[in-house]
């Protein structure tokens, strides 16, 4: 019995010991790498060499202790470094670059290309071998050693697929006609690389339709296009149109291959939802109706088929205004509810249901009465959640905060660290800052600023400034006060009333830190008003006498796109634009500035 517990005490320690050796490990490999990355060479060689005695098989603490040593032009210890590890994994062919590369930085250019020539006679002898090499010679930036690398495997064995490796050199060296011709080749070749060479390229296109990456790549398609008809060229332009979010040709696109060749539907669908999202409801609602007259009469295509017939609605909702359109409205949501309420995946169609009820007829109480009524046959906690959380919005629009503040911690309690859990956290705060709560709104923004989800972060980001630039806190913050009951106001559509709250707000706080952030939410409910003219006078007044405002860039882009969409104005919008471009660099808003501005230039495209 004593020897069985003396070896369960043993095997016991064995298991700490080896967990702390592990723990011991990840930390040093952790300030090894920091110190990699801050330049300091020396101390990270001091953890690097341990690191690979105890991992030899670990290439990335051989690489960076081997660059360590040549950073600080210690080359004889690199090259002893190189040699061992040769000893002991002969197969690591690669290794001759290395030790050529190593030559090279010491100006022994003979020897570089002795050892250069011996890793290509392994290519010679194996054309396998050509990937580790090539790999080798491009991580050491020696780019037309890899390329040659890769001919020389291609030319003794053509079936290598060589051409991504290959593709990424020519990127590298900015040599984009080859690099996407090289792509263009492989999915020539075999179409299921689609997704590969997707990824590479988006790495050099942009949502910008006169960039000449964009250009080029849609120039090379149409090229094949013409000379060698394929689906797979469509494909790829529809890809492109749709990063440069020029929608309507994506459209035109994935017609033409379905009347070719009958089948999926899913990127007509993508279409039309990302054009709704971006306001292009011409082309949401020609995909839709694509999608809806070409469904198939199968289970599988209920939800497709669901959601294009919502957002059709959706769309024929956005023009309609008086009472009796929206009751027509109305009797078609609950068509739909009856069509496809016996199936799981309608929760979208019942939370459309909820807001059309709540922000466009004011029945508040109904939409919350229909979401309690499905949340019992809900079993996904998440959906619930997501249930939940609608209800809650719906009550902070009806001024009952504590019911919905209940609510949002609920989400919080049922779904910890979920991204649903950390917007609810937001809301909580942007409640409490509707209710001029605001310190304890802003104890929760604290923990949001770091949210792993971006928006989510942002939103805290934005709503802390605000709070903390215009609190005082040995005041009763009279003009904050106003300010949150105007947002909620225009949370609530109750755009004139808002208007009028922010102009006590600008009458009796003139020339406060509140007043660039009144006029700029003054705008948007102008806006959402149609109220174009007061609108850009808001913006314009916040660029004239507040120039230093966080705001600027925000103003400027609200006023190019004003100028451009709704007061035919393309020399001011041009002017909006143009000092973002130079005068904003880091803006949010650049790539999109960017891009009107050239489209308005009127730039080859």
């Amino acid at each position: 019995m004593r020897s069985i517990k003396s070896l369960k005490i043993k095997g016991i320690f064995v298991i700490v010991l080896l967990f702390v050796t592990l723990q011991s490990l990840a930390q040093s490999a952790e300030l090894a790498n920091s110190y990699y990355r801050k330049g300091e060479y020396e101390k990270a060689i001091l953890l690097y060499k341990p690191l690979l005695e105890a991992n030899p098989i670990r290439q990335d603490y051989f690489k960076n202790l081997l660059t360590c040593y040549q950073q600080i032009e210690d080359f004889s210890e690199a090259q002893t470094l190189i040699q061992n590890q040769l000893t002991r994994f002969p197969e690591q062919v690669y290794l001759y670059v290395e030790l050529g590369y190593n030559h090279q930085l010491k100006d022994e250019e003979d020897l570089a290309a002795e050892y250069y020539e011996r890793a290509l006679g392994f290519v010679k002898m194996n054309p396998s071998y050509a990937f580790m090499i090539g790999r080798s010679f491009s991580q050491n930036h020696l780019l037309d050693k890899a390329l040659e690398t890769y001919s020389v495997a291609k030319e003794l064995n053509p079936k290598l697929n060589t051409e991504i490796s290959e593709a990424r050199i020519y990127g590298e060296k900015g040599d984009l006609e080859k690099m996407f011709n090289l792509f263009l080749d492989l999915i020539d070749k075999n179409e299921n690389y689609f997704s590969t060479v997707q990824r590479y390229s988006a790495n050099f296109i942009t949502n910008d339709k006169t960039d000449p990456n964009n250009v080029l790549f849609r120039n090379l398609l149409l090229k094949r296009a013409q000379s060698n008809p394929k689906d797979a060229w469509n494909i790829l332009l529809s890809w492109l149109f749709m990063q440069q979010e020029d929608f309507k040709k994506a459209l035109v696109q994935e017609k033409s291959l379905f009347r070719r060749k009958p089948g999926d539907l899913s990127r007509v669908a993508e279409i039309g939802y990302l054009s709704f999202e971006s306001e292009d409801y011409d082309t949401a609602g020609d995909a839709f109706t694509f999608l809806v007259d070409n469904r198939k009469n199968n289970l599988a295509d209920v939800q497709p088929v669901m959601l294009a017939e919502l957002y059709l609605l959706k769309i024929e909702n956005l023009n309609f205004n008086n009472k009796k359109e929206k009751a027509l409205i109305e009797k078609k949501f609950e068509e739909l509810i009856k069509k496809y309420g016996i199936y799981k995946e309608t929760l979208e169609l019942h939370l459309s249901y909820a807001d059309f009820l709540t922000f466009d007829l004011g029945k508040s109480e109904k939409a919350i009465d229909h979401l309690e009524g499905i949340a019992g046959s809900i079993e996904s906690p998440f959906n619930k959640g997501i249930v939940q959380m609608k209800i809650a919005d719906i009550l902070v629009f009806s001024d009952q905060f504590n019911q919905a503040l209940i609510l949002y911690t609920q989400i919080q309690y049922d779904l910890k660290n979920s991204e649903l859990a950390q917007e609810a956290r937001f809301k909580v705060a942007r409640t409490s800052y509707f209710k001029g709560d605001f310190e304890w709104a802003q104890n929760q923004l604290k923990v949001l600023k770091s949210s792993t989800s971006q928006l989510i972060a942002n939103d805290a980001l934005e709503l802390s400034l605000k709070i903390g630039n215009n609190l005082d806190k040995d005041s009763i913050n009279e003009g904050l006060i106003l300010f949150a009951k105007a947002e909620l106001l225009g949370f609530q559509k109750k755009y004139r009333q808002a208007i009028d709250t922010l102009n006590i707000v600008l009458t009796a706080y003139k020339g406060r830190q509140i007043e660039d952030d009144a006029l700029y939410y003054q705008a948007i409910c102008f806006e959402a008003l149609q109220e174009y003219q007061s609108a850009e006078k808001n913006l314009i007044t916040i660029l004239d006498f507040h120039p230093e405002s966080l705001l600027t860039d925000d103003c400027l882009y609200k006023l190019g796109v004003l100028y451009r969409d709704q007061m035919d104005n393309n020399e001011k919008a041009k002017e909006m634009f143009e000092r973002i471009i130079f005068e904003f660099p880091s803006s949010i808003y650049l790539v999109d500035a960017r891009a009107a501005f050239r489209q308005i230039r009127g730039d080859d495209i």
